[in-house]
């Protein structure tokens, strides 16, 4: 494993050009820019994770979106879908404020990492297999720092979740067969050999169609946070922290 850790691990994420489609997609946005941002500088690469490399949660989207985490180079930053995330976070005392604009606003999460399976926003927010791919070694080589440490993972979506099963497994976690389905609230503990089991937890995505329609709504997430949390070992506002043994 590289001996500079997650901050060596993010300038290299930051620095991938594997996939030409993608790559073409988030300049051409940084470029040409939404009305909205037209003074903004936008970051146009790889949106790395985001909090500490000793968060005992972490959570886990799809990519980054193509004016929020493209915009701002920091991941649910700059988007509506971060407006909810983080004010979920904030609400269960897991961040520092309930908002999230820029990479310099002065947020901090406390106890959480933040990242994604596809680390560049892609056309129509739908990456293909390929790219899903050919971007999961990012995730599992982060997996890998966050070992000693991660004690829980909520990922948002069926499409993180069917692309961090692979990647939980080739970090050493031993993943059930047939795959535990993805459902809001589901909750699996996927063992290892050598070392602490990770309790995993689906959510439904964060996305406008979710929070807009009300199939995701604040209560909902700060319930599955806050659960997720627990299993982790972290304190909660309105709730303490996890049993010993979950640690």
């Amino acid at each position: 494993m590289d001996p500079g850790g997650l901050p060596e691990l993010d300038r290299r994420i930051a620095g991938c050009r594997a996939c030409p489609r993608l790559v073409d997609w988030r300049e051409e946005v940084a470029r040409t820019k939404r009305a909205a941002f037209a003074d903004w500088t936008y970051w146009g690469r790889p949106v790395p994770g985001f909090g500490p490399p000793d968060a005992r949660l972490l959570i886990v989207g799809l990519a980054p979106a193509a004016h929020g985490g493209n915009r701002t180079g920091r991941m649910f930053t700059g988007d509506r879908s971060g407006d909810v995330l983080y004010q979920a976070l904030y609400d269960v005392g897991l961040a520092s404020q309930p908002t999230s604009v820029h990479a310099g606003d002065g947020l901090e999460v406390y106890g959480v990492r933040v990242t994604s399976p596809v680390h560049c926003a892609p056309p129509a927010n739908k990456p293909t297999p390929g790219e899903r791919d050919t971007c999961r070694p990012w995730l599992v080589q982060e997996l890998h720092l966050l070992r000693p440490t991660v004690r829980a993972a909520l990922v948002l979506g069926a499409f993180g979740w069917q692309a961090a099963l692979p990647a939980f497994a080739e970090a050493g976690w031993t993943v059930p067969r047939p795959r535990p389905a993805f459902a809001h609230g589901a909750h699996v503990t996927l063992p290892a050999a050598d070392g602490p089991g990770l309790h995993l937890f689906g959510c439904f995505h964060v996305s406008q169609r979710n929070t807009f329609t009300g199939r995701l709504t604040p209560g909902m997430l700060r319930e599955v946070l806050r659960t997720a949390a627990q299993a982790a070992g972290l304190p909660t506002r309105g709730g303490g922290a996890a049993p010993a043994e979950t640690r």
